[in-house]
Protein backbone atom coordinates (compact mmCIF):
# COMPACT_ATOMS: atom_id res chain seq x y z
CA UNK A 1 0.00 0.00 0.00
CA UNK A 2 1.55 3.27 -0.93
CA UNK A 3 2.30 5.91 2.13
CA UNK A 4 0.58 9.05 1.80
CA UNK A 5 2.85 10.87 3.25
CA UNK A 6 1.96 14.67 4.93
CA UNK A 7 -1.50 15.98 5.21
CA UNK A 8 -1.44 18.65 3.22
CA UNK A 9 -2.65 19.46 -0.21
CA UNK A 10 -0.54 19.92 -3.17
CA UNK A 11 0.50 23.69 -4.26
CA UNK A 12 -1.35 24.88 -7.33
CA UNK A 13 0.77 26.41 -10.32
CA UNK A 14 0.17 29.92 -10.55
CA UNK A 15 1.94 30.37 -13.91
CA UNK A 16 2.11 28.98 -17.36
CA UNK A 17 5.93 27.91 -16.81
CA UNK A 18 4.71 26.41 -13.27
CA UNK A 19 1.87 24.29 -15.13
CA UNK A 20 3.81 23.26 -18.18
CA UNK A 21 6.14 21.65 -14.99
CA UNK A 22 3.43 20.20 -13.82
CA UNK A 23 2.12 18.47 -16.85
CA UNK A 24 6.27 17.62 -17.07
CA UNK A 25 5.85 15.46 -13.80
CA UNK A 26 2.37 14.33 -14.58
CA UNK A 27 3.94 13.08 -18.09
CA UNK A 28 6.71 11.12 -16.49
CA UNK A 29 4.57 9.35 -13.77
CA UNK A 30 2.55 8.20 -16.85
CA UNK A 31 5.82 6.65 -18.33
CA UNK A 32 7.51 5.08 -15.44
CA UNK A 33 3.60 3.73 -13.43
CA UNK A 34 3.36 2.18 -17.22
CA UNK A 35 6.71 0.25 -16.97
CA UNK A 36 7.13 -0.50 -13.69
CA UNK A 37 4.55 -1.42 -10.49
CA UNK A 38 3.65 1.17 -7.79
CA UNK A 39 5.88 0.37 -5.35
CA UNK A 40 8.58 0.40 -7.37
CA UNK A 41 7.93 4.06 -8.87
CA UNK A 42 10.45 6.20 -6.94
CA UNK A 43 9.68 10.05 -6.56
CA UNK A 44 13.41 10.72 -6.83
CA UNK A 45 13.04 8.93 -10.45
CA UNK A 46 9.68 10.82 -11.51
CA UNK A 47 11.40 14.24 -10.36
CA UNK A 48 14.64 13.14 -12.59
CA UNK A 49 12.56 11.69 -15.64
CA UNK A 50 10.45 15.37 -15.31
CA UNK A 51 13.73 17.45 -14.82
CA UNK A 52 12.44 18.65 -12.27
CA UNK A 53 13.96 19.52 -8.31
CA UNK A 54 12.76 16.70 -5.92
CA UNK A 55 11.35 19.63 -4.01
CA UNK A 56 9.66 20.81 -6.56
CA UNK A 57 7.80 17.35 -7.06
CA UNK A 58 6.96 17.29 -3.36
CA UNK A 59 5.81 20.57 -3.33
CA UNK A 60 3.15 19.73 -6.20
CA UNK A 61 2.38 16.06 -5.06
CA UNK A 62 3.65 15.58 -1.23
CA UNK A 63 3.39 11.83 -1.43
CA UNK A 64 3.22 9.40 -4.16
CA UNK A 65 -0.76 8.69 -3.12
CA UNK A 66 -1.16 12.68 -3.86
CA UNK A 67 1.02 12.09 -7.56
CA UNK A 68 -1.04 9.27 -8.99
CA UNK A 69 -4.13 10.33 -7.67
CA UNK A 70 -3.70 13.87 -9.42
CA UNK A 71 -2.48 11.92 -12.60
CA UNK A 72 -5.86 10.08 -12.76
CA UNK A 73 -8.23 13.05 -12.34
CA UNK A 74 -5.61 14.31 -15.71
CA UNK A 75 -6.01 11.32 -17.48
CA UNK A 76 -10.05 11.40 -17.14
CA UNK A 77 -10.31 15.06 -18.25
CA UNK A 78 -7.98 14.30 -21.32
CA UNK A 79 -9.99 11.04 -21.83
CA UNK A 80 -13.21 13.38 -21.41
CA UNK A 81 -12.48 15.23 -24.38
CA UNK A 82 -11.76 12.23 -26.70
CA UNK A 83 -14.68 10.45 -26.08
CA UNK A 84 -16.80 9.81 -29.30
CA UNK A 85 -20.15 11.93 -29.78
CA UNK A 86 -23.01 9.70 -28.29
CA UNK A 87 -25.27 8.53 -31.40
CA UNK A 88 -28.73 10.69 -31.32
CA UNK A 89 -31.85 8.73 -29.88
CA UNK A 90 -29.26 6.57 -28.54
CA UNK A 91 -31.01 6.10 -24.73
CA UNK A 92 -28.94 7.95 -21.44
CA UNK A 93 -28.37 3.80 -20.16
CA UNK A 94 -26.94 2.80 -23.72
CA UNK A 95 -24.53 6.20 -23.97
CA UNK A 96 -23.75 5.39 -20.21
CA UNK A 97 -22.89 1.83 -20.99
CA UNK A 98 -20.58 3.09 -24.38
CA UNK A 99 -18.65 5.68 -22.18
CA UNK A 100 -17.57 3.02 -19.58
CA UNK A 101 -16.76 -0.13 -22.37
CA UNK A 102 -14.82 2.69 -23.82
CA UNK A 103 -13.27 4.25 -20.52
CA UNK A 104 -12.49 0.29 -19.44
CA UNK A 105 -10.66 -0.19 -22.52
CA UNK A 106 -8.45 2.94 -22.78
CA UNK A 107 -7.53 2.33 -18.75
CA UNK A 108 -6.57 -1.22 -19.47
CA UNK A 109 -4.35 -0.32 -22.50
CA UNK A 110 -1.81 0.43 -19.68
CA UNK A 111 -2.57 -2.16 -16.96
CA UNK A 112 0.41 -1.16 -14.17
CA UNK A 113 -0.27 2.44 -14.80
CA UNK A 114 -4.15 1.86 -14.08
CA UNK A 115 -3.23 -0.61 -11.23
CA UNK A 116 -1.17 2.18 -9.48
CA UNK A 117 -3.97 5.06 -10.42
CA UNK A 118 -6.42 2.82 -9.12
CA UNK A 119 -4.63 1.67 -5.93
CA UNK A 120 -3.23 5.28 -5.03
CA UNK A 121 -6.96 6.57 -5.64
CA UNK A 122 -8.76 3.86 -3.27
CA UNK A 123 -6.35 4.18 -0.29
CA UNK A 124 -6.36 8.46 -0.43
CA UNK A 125 -8.35 10.09 2.39
CA UNK A 126 -10.08 12.50 0.99
CA UNK A 127 -9.27 14.83 3.95
CA UNK A 128 -5.88 14.63 3.13
CA UNK A 129 -5.72 14.04 -1.12
CA UNK A 130 -8.54 16.70 -2.03
CA UNK A 131 -8.26 15.58 -5.96
CA UNK A 132 -9.88 12.06 -4.51
CA UNK A 133 -13.00 14.01 -4.58
CA UNK A 134 -12.69 15.76 -7.48
CA UNK A 135 -11.61 12.17 -9.13
CA UNK A 136 -15.48 10.86 -8.08
CA UNK A 137 -17.22 14.53 -9.23
CA UNK A 138 -15.53 14.34 -12.52
CA UNK A 139 -16.43 10.55 -13.31
CA UNK A 140 -19.63 11.40 -12.42
CA UNK A 141 -20.08 14.88 -14.55
CA UNK A 142 -18.47 12.85 -17.51
CA UNK A 143 -21.32 10.28 -17.52
CA UNK A 144 -24.11 13.27 -16.70
CA UNK A 145 -22.87 14.83 -19.86
CA UNK A 146 -22.38 12.01 -22.07
CA UNK A 147 -25.97 10.86 -20.91
CA UNK A 148 -27.50 13.89 -21.33
CA UNK A 149 -28.96 14.27 -18.17
CA UNK A 150 -28.80 17.98 -17.31
CA UNK A 151 -31.25 17.53 -14.01
CA UNK A 152 -29.96 14.58 -12.66
CA UNK A 153 -32.49 13.01 -9.57
CA UNK A 154 -31.35 11.44 -6.45
CA UNK A 155 -31.84 8.45 -8.07
CA UNK A 156 -29.69 9.14 -10.63
CA UNK A 157 -26.96 10.39 -8.55
CA UNK A 158 -27.25 6.95 -6.17
CA UNK A 159 -27.10 4.91 -9.16
CA UNK A 160 -24.48 6.57 -10.79
CA UNK A 161 -22.28 6.84 -7.36
CA UNK A 162 -22.67 2.96 -7.12
CA UNK A 163 -22.10 2.38 -10.64
CA UNK A 164 -18.85 3.88 -10.40
CA UNK A 165 -17.53 2.14 -7.48
CA UNK A 166 -19.08 -1.26 -9.11
CA UNK A 167 -16.72 -0.15 -12.32
CA UNK A 168 -13.63 0.39 -10.19
CA UNK A 169 -14.06 -2.82 -8.63
CA UNK A 170 -14.52 -4.62 -12.03
CA UNK A 171 -11.13 -3.11 -13.47
CA UNK A 172 -9.12 -4.24 -10.64
CA UNK A 173 -10.75 -7.36 -10.49
CA UNK A 174 -9.43 -7.30 -14.09
CA UNK A 175 -6.15 -6.37 -13.06
CA UNK A 176 -5.44 -8.81 -10.98
CA UNK A 177 -6.12 -11.38 -13.31
CA UNK A 178 -9.50 -12.28 -12.71
CA UNK A 179 -11.65 -12.02 -15.24
CA UNK A 180 -10.75 -11.46 -19.01
CA UNK A 181 -11.34 -8.51 -20.89
CA UNK A 182 -14.68 -9.54 -22.93
CA UNK A 183 -15.70 -10.95 -19.31
CA UNK A 184 -15.38 -7.35 -18.02
CA UNK A 185 -16.77 -5.47 -20.72
CA UNK A 186 -20.23 -7.86 -20.25
CA UNK A 187 -19.89 -7.38 -16.68
CA UNK A 188 -19.75 -3.56 -17.63
CA UNK A 189 -23.11 -4.03 -19.79
CA UNK A 190 -24.99 -6.13 -17.07
CA UNK A 191 -23.97 -3.44 -14.30
CA UNK A 192 -25.86 -0.84 -16.34
CA UNK A 193 -28.60 -3.10 -17.12
CA UNK A 194 -29.22 -3.47 -13.17
CA UNK A 195 -28.15 -0.09 -12.49
CA UNK A 196 -29.73 2.47 -14.64
CA UNK A 197 -33.05 0.47 -15.54
CA UNK A 198 -34.75 3.74 -15.35
CA UNK A 199 -32.68 5.42 -17.68
CA UNK A 200 -33.58 3.04 -20.42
Amino acid sequence: MPRIGKARDGAEPTSAEQRRRQVRILEAATRLGSEHELARVQMTEVAKCAGVAIGTLYRYFPSKTHLFVALLLHRLELGANRLPERTPGMSPRDAITEVLIEMTRRFVDRPRLAAAMLLSNSTASAAVVPDSVEVRRTFLRILFERAGLDRPTDQDRDALRLLSMLWSGLLVTYLNGGASLEETEEDVRSSCELLLAHLS
